[in-house]
């Protein structure tokens, strides 16, 4: 399914939480491994590989990281998904966030191949998966979490809201 921008925004705003800002209310944290499991078996089957996984954050929005590496994709760049705490949003990037505004700009710019980028938002949709472009994420934070208190000097934005380390 595809979001517009102010569906993904009002999204980011419905899922925000005034007190809890690492997971949400109701948080089932084995229900959301064994989705993100689900999602490194399917990447695994889609690209003939074996991708690495952090499931090991802790004190974060984010729930865990997933890489499909740089020899399984067309473009020789690895594609890197970030799955949050939070309402099963995810985030694909080439080579590392941060590096492209969003996959679109990476794909235009020659690191990142469509196909390989629709296949991986076809595995995070069929699993239920929301995919969120980092550029919707680098905008300033205006939530009603006390992120500011978690951050104090910081420039507090929907990244770190829901796909950082708090």
């Amino acid at each position: 399914m595809t979001y517009s921008d102010a569906d993904l925004n009002a999204l980011l705003h419905r899922l925000d939480d005034p007190e809890l800002v690492e997971h949400p209310p109701g948080y089932d944290h084995a229900a959301t491994r064994a989705l993100f499991d689900q999602l490194v078996a399917r990447l695994d089957a889609d690209f003939n590989t074996r991708c690495t996984a952090d499931r090991q954050v802790q004190d974060a929005s984010l729930h865990a990281r997933v890489e499909v590496p740089a020899e399984a994709t067309a473009r020789g760049e690895r594609i890197v998904v970030l799955v949050s705490n939070f309402g099963s949003m995810a985030v694909v990037a080439a080579e590392n966030p941060g590096v492209y505004s969003d996959a679109d700009e990476a794909v235009e710019a020659g690191a990142l191949d469509v196909t390989d980028l629709r296949r991986v938002e076809r595995a995070l949709t069929d699993l239920g998966y929301v995919p969120i472009p980092e550029r919707l994420l680098t905008r300033p934070y205006d939530g009603l979490s006390p992120l500011a208190t978690y951050r104090p000097g910081d420039r507090v934005d929907w990244w770190i809201r829901y796909f950082d380390y708090i």
